[in-house]
This record gives structure tokens, sequence and C-alpha cells, in this order.
């Protein structure tokens, strides 16, 4: 494990860098656990293998009073605090937002003052558009469980280089991977429900159309009812935001019970999803990311 030597010298007093069992945390052993993790994320994202249990082990010859598992919670705190940031966290390591305010400090810090690294960690996870091993069958799971956040980080904006029409592309490129998928999931699911008939009916309404419909593929329940599937893919973990239009939630109001958004996720290894039906204002924390501006009117 490499060391980043700006954590060496953080701390005034040697005497203070390892804190006791029990005791809160010290910068030292923050910002040293803070670059811990930095480093496996970039070696996440160039797809380069590491034993999350050897750099735990390896980093507690250093922070020789903390246990296995208070750094692996802290590697989960860290998590927490980048899901609020919008970026992308370590696979394996769940966020778990009962984090200290040192800790939400310093991630921030290594963020903004890591531009270059942090580019290089996004852009890499959004070349990852292929799909990974593809399974058809037992790709159901439950929406995963969010726990309230108890501390909000303040947003850290990234300043860098974007090639927009290369990374329009790129979501295209994952958001059809994903959608001709459940596609197939579709059809295999509807085979093994005795319904071949509605299998060979199921429309991939994007494919056909383009977007704007509110929804991407038009599937059959066995017993014939009508499905609005729209897509949601993504690389990363079952807990990671995703983009969703005025269209497809007024769309979604609009069906009720008929709308089903299916959630892909781990794309790039094993594609798994799960499914939100109905409604989504219920079901989602949107937040607006974009404004439609015009000039104000005089006098207004």
């Amino acid at each position: 494990m490499t060391i980043n030597p700006k954590a060496l010298e953080s701390a005034d007093d040697d005497s203070n860098k390892i804190g006791l069992r029990g005791e809160d945390w010290t910068r030292f052993e923050v910002e040293l656990t803070v670059n811990d993790y930095f480093q496996m994320l970039l070696l996440e994202s160039r797809n380069v293998p590491f034993i999350k249990t050897q750099r735990n082990a390896d980093l507690r010859t250093i922070l020789t009073t903390r246990s296995h598992r208070a750094v692996e919670q802290k590697h989960q705190n860290i998590s927490s605090i980048l899901d609020q940031l919008g970026l992308r966290y370590i696979t394996g390591y769940k966020p778990l937002s009962n984090s200290q305010g040192l800790l939400r400090e310093v991630v921030r810090e290594y963020v903004l003052t890591h531009q270059k690294e942090m580019a290089e960690i996004v852009d890499n996870f959004e070349d990852q558009t292929a799909p990974g091993k593809l399974k058809l069958k037992g790709v159901f799971v439950a929406p995963p469980v969010i726990e309230p956040i108890k501390h909000r980080v303040r947003r850290a904006r990234l300043p860098r280089k974007i090639d927009y029409a290369a990374r329009d592309e790129r979501n295209r490129t994952l958001g059809r991977n994903g959608e001709s998928w459940v596609v197939d999931v579709e059809r295999a699911r509807l085979v093994d429900e005795h319904r071949p008939d509605l299998a060979e009916k199921i429309d991939w309404v994007s494919e056909s159309l383009g977007d704007g419909a509110g929804y991407d593929i038009l599937s059959y329940a066995a017993n014939g009812e009508e499905m609005f599937i729209e897509v949601k893919t993504t690389t990363g973990v079952s807990q990671t935001p995703f983009m969703v239009s005025q269209n497809e939630v007024e769309f979604s109001e609009e069906k009720g019970d008929a709308f089903y958004l299916y959630r892909v996720f781990d794309f790039a290894t094993e594609p798994k999803l799960f499914v939100l039906r109905g409604g989504l204002k219920d079901q989602l924390d949107l937040e607006p990311m974009d404004y439609r501006a015009r000039l104000k009117a005089v006098g207004s």
C-alpha cells in the first residue's frame, strides 16, 4: 500500500497520530484511510483486481489500535459521503451514513485537491458500457433498503473538461445495451410462464420509435395485462442515483400500476435488476438538476 506523504505530514504531534481504541479517529488516521480508499477506487475504475481484506490488514499495520471492523465501517462511511457527492464508490463497501464531521471534511478536501485523479476515476467508470456475464434467469432482486442520511455533505464541484458528444454516446450505448438485455429477460420470463405468444409481442418502443414515449419497452404480465417498462442502467451498484425525466415521472403517475421501472445495475460485471412499480413520485427522492430559463418580463 502506498501512503500519501501529505497524510503523514498532517499531524502536528506524533504522539497523537494514532488514537486509542474506542476514541474518535485522529486526522492522521482519517487522512490515511481516505487515501487508501481512493487508491482502491482508482484501481477498481481501471479494472485492476485487489483484495479488500488485505488492504484492510495492511492499513492496520499503521492503525494499530483499530480493528478490522472499525476500518471497514470507516470505508463504508466514505462510500456514503461519495454517494452524497454524486460520485461512484467502491463496490462491496455499502454506504453507512453515521460518519464523523472530520471524515466528511477530509473526503471533500481530497476530492477538491485531487482533480486529475478524480476526473480519471469518473471517466474510467463512464467508459464501461459493455455488458458482463449475461444471464436471463435469477436476475430479479429486491430493491435496496436506503437508510436515512444523518449528516449532509456540502456539494463538491468537480471542474474538468468533458467531451459531451463522447459522453452522450457512452450513455446511449449503455442505455441501449441495458434495454436489449431487459427485452431478452422479459421474453425468457414469459416463455417460462407458458406465454410464448406474449413473448413474441414484446415491443422495444425506444428502439423502434425513439425516446419520448415515457417508457422503453411494452411487455406483458402472464395474464395478458400490459407492462410499460422504463429501463435505467448503471455499471454501479443498486443504490447508484439515476436520471429520470419529467415526462417519465408524469407517465408513471398516469399509468399507475401498469408502469414498471427496471433498475439494471452491476451491468459491466454480472447484471441484475430490481423493479419499482407504479408512480415514481412516492418511491424516489427527486432532486431538480437543470432549469429551462427565459428572460423575465419587465417589472416582474
